[in-house]
């Protein structure tokens, strides 16, 4: 039996636990270039151990299918992840607790198309949850030596179904 997952809002004061939200809305911005371009400054900062060093990548998430299963979390003991939309388009994300070692419960946000998020170190997350289309990330993480990914399965998978998806409760 699945359990069933309610979709939330993505805030920064929600997201505090597992990391940093990536958005302009209340950024500071700092004019450069002879004010020709605006810097949104530190939307996130990049977290690797000393032996890692931080990596740019793009990511091309295929959508899923709904109701969706969560099955599995992964996290990254060595560095946190950081994942930007480029094509504008809202995207899920599950994350969760440790509970011992593994992962509690898992929460699942919904991002707008413009807004993108810091895992930090060792926070349990499920992989890319694009929506409705092919969907491009920017992606900054940790490349080095090491292993930097543990992976649990949970014994009953946690459910989100799709019409949780139609509500439109945007920040």
């Amino acid at each position: 039996m699945a359990l069933t997952l309610t979709v939330e809002r993505l805030t920064r004061e929600a997201f505090a636990p597992f990391g940093s939200v990536m958005d302009i809305d209340g950024a500071e911005l700092r004019m450069i270039n002879g004010g020709t371009t605006e810097r949104y400054h530190r939307l996130a900062v990049s977290d690797t151990d000393a032996e890692g060093r931080t990596i740019v990548s793009l990511f091309r998430g295929q959508p899923r299918a709904f109701p969706f299963s969560i099955a599995t979390m992964e996290r990254h003991p060595e560095g946190s992840q950081a994942f930007y939309p480029l094509d504008k388009r809202d995207w899920l994300l599950a994350v969760a607790e440790d509970d011992s070692g593994r992962p509690a419960r898992p929460r699942v946000f919904r991002a707008t198309g413009v807004q993108g998020v810091s895992y930090g170190r060792n926070v349990w997350h499920h992989p890319l949850l694009a929506l409705d289309d092919v969907s491009d990330f920017l992606v900054v993480d940790r490349e080095g030596p090491g292993l930097n990914l543990e992976e649990y399965f949970y014994s009953e998978p946690f459910v989100i179904e799709a019409a949780d998806l139609t509500k439109r409760d945007k920040p």
